[in-house]
């Protein structure tokens, strides 16, 4: 017993990541009543009748050799606590977002002995483990709640008087008044009160030390005084990823000062648009990440860069456009930041806002000869590549050049991405002078594994295919013993140079010297944003 005890010390030491140790991860984002059952069978899931349909603990480790076959080495798992039972107006409770009690866990997914394995079989695959939480609010299924249902807060001292939030722009009322409506009201915790706060620390570092949590995401970040977060994190003491949802990029900034990194919404909100159809504009994407390049604490480099997840809905729900898709994929991983897949997505899955965009896993039969299955496992691989050649690709902010309506270049040493929004039927064009490689160097697109030879002058002039974006690597940053383009690779795959091998991007199509004329631009707040204060929040 004692060597157990011993060897469980150290696996727990071991893996309480920085947030250092996260920036060099990509995340695979599940529910788990949606990933998968203990036992493999695929029981008949309907998203939209909102109820459980059987996902667990012990089913995510029966499948985490899918999750690592794609490339990823974290996993951020939906909310683990007890939640209401029944039904309500708004389905059951099988997303966790519907705390009931913090101390006990939720039945339906197993028990604790079953969570600690699954952590246990992730580290031993040196996988990080994340945790989705909730502390701003419990959840009732009836109004007025019946305060004696819930743990540890069972006295109704411990919550805001009920207010149901009316004016979003006040912040008062975004943090103190509540979430939901009537039918499930989400009761907000009076996280002003001392009691209230020294408990949610106690707790939240038992659950980190109990389950060997290597980070959290936490949900609705917005609605608890800005103040409360750093002593919560300290607390934890594990990396954490906090949900702001909200467009502008100032307002998220203020967080990205209380917390280690947040959801990059402000970008997403353009990321969207951009992609959605051939009529996107490119350039309101670029002007997002030099706003938050200049505002965010450490500007992208730890903010968690996604395009799906279960609060809106998917890309494919409004194009089918592959070229598009890729397109938008290809952004969240080769742009600054912590790359986070939600499941489903490497399966080209389409639904729409929730609870459309909750299906099963398992209706996909989890399989991996599929367009955009391939597609990940090349991004994710490339990333490393990058990583591997370039000692400092982790802390080299990305630089974006060759901005257009339909065309962007983001260049992060070795990596020159090229994107497009102009669609499978069109053919695209890039110009990137002084791309930062040396005259005549091979460069190779890791998605085709065509070669490119960069120009006298150090630039890179390509003409795309079918609207497909281009992941560039120099042929000496791959491996032949690799699993990319292993014919023509030249590398080991493992050069850890410098930064300074490769020169310093420039040109005159780098619109980051005009930072201060596009942060001025009005930005359009999209109707996304406004659907998502009406549907969010109820799970």
């Amino acid at each position: 017993m004692l060597r157990f005890l011993v060897l469980l010390l150290f696996i727990t030491s071991v893996f309480a990541a920085t947030a250092d140790q996260w920036r060099s991860r990509t995340i695979y984002q599940l529910l788990t009543d949606r990933f998968a059952t203990t036992d493999g069978h695929d029981p008949h899931c309907n998203a939209t009748a909102r109820q459980y349909c059987g996902g667990t603990w012990k089913g995510i480790i029966n499948k985490l050799d899918y999750i690592q076959d794609l490339g990823f080495d974290a996993v951020w798992i939906s909310p683990v606590v007890a939640n209401i039972e029944g039904n309500t107006s708004y389905g059951e409770a099988y997303h966790g977002y519907w705390t009931r009690d913090m101390t006990a866990l939720n039945p339906h997914f197993g028990d604790a002995s079953d969570l600690q394995a699954l952590s246990a079989e992730l580290h031993r695959r040196n996988m990080l483990f994340m945790v989705d939480i909730v502390v701003n609010h419990m959840a009732s299924a009836s109004d007025p709640p019946d305060y004696n249902i819930y743990q540890p807060f069972s006295s109704q001292s411990s919550y805001h008087t009920e207010c149901f939030i009316q004016d979003w722009q006040n912040q008062t009322n975004v943090e103190q008044c509540w979430l939901g409506d009537t039918s499930v009201p989400l009761v907000d915790l009076n996280t002003e009160d001392d009691d209230v706060v020294n408990t949610l620390n106690a707790w939240v570092k038992d659950l980190v030390t109990t389950y060997s949590i290597d980070g959290l995401r936490v949900d609705t970040v917005r609605h608890i005084r800005q103040d409360f977060w750093p002593g919560f994190a300290d607390a934890a003491g594990v990396f954490i990823l906090g949900e702001v949802q909200h467009p502008n990029t100032s307002y998220v900034a203020n967080y990205t000062h209380k917390i280690d990194g947040v959801l990059d919404y402000p970008t997403w909100y353009s990321l969207v648009p951009a992609f959605t159809n051939t009529s996107g504009n490119i350039t309101d994407l670029a002007r997002k990440v030099w706003e938050a390049q200049a505002q965010y604490k450490t500007g992208e480099l730890l903010v968690g860069s996604f395009l799906e997840n279960h609060d809106n809905p998917r890309l494919p729900s409004f194009i089918q456009d592959n070229a598009l898709i890729k397109n938008a994929i290809t952004w969240s991983f080769m742009n600054d930041g912590i790359p986070i897949l939600y499941q489903g997505q490497e399966q080209t899955y389409a639904g729409g806002d929730d609870p459309e965009n909750r299906e099963a896993l398992w209706l996909s039969q989890y399989i991996q000869q599929r367009p955009l299955v391939t597609h990940v496992k090349i991004l994710n691989a490339a990333r490393r590549a990058a990583m591997a050649y370039n000692a400092n690709f982790l802390k080299t902010p990305a630089m974006l050049f060759a901005v257009s309506q339909k065309t962007l270049a983001i260049s992060k040493p070795p990596l020159l991405t090229l994107l497009t929004n102009v669609g499978s039927s069109s053919t695209p064009n890039w110009n990137v002078p002084d791309a930062g490689y040396k005259p005549g160097e091979t460069l190779v697109d890791v998605l085709t594994c065509n070669t490119i030879t960069v120009d006298k002058n150090g630039g890179v002039i390509v003409a795309g295919h079918a609207g497909n974006p281009q992941v560039l690597l120099p042929a000496s940053a791959l491996s032949p013993k690799g699993t990319m383009c292993s014919n023509i690779a030249t590398g080991t795959g493992e050069h850890q140079v410098s930064s300074a091998t490769h020169n310093t991007p420039g040109g005159g199509d780098d619109l980051r010297s005009q930072i201060g004329w596009a942060m001025s631009l009005a930005i359009p707040l999209t109707l996304l944003f406004l659907a998502s204060q009406t549907t969010l929040f109820l799970g």
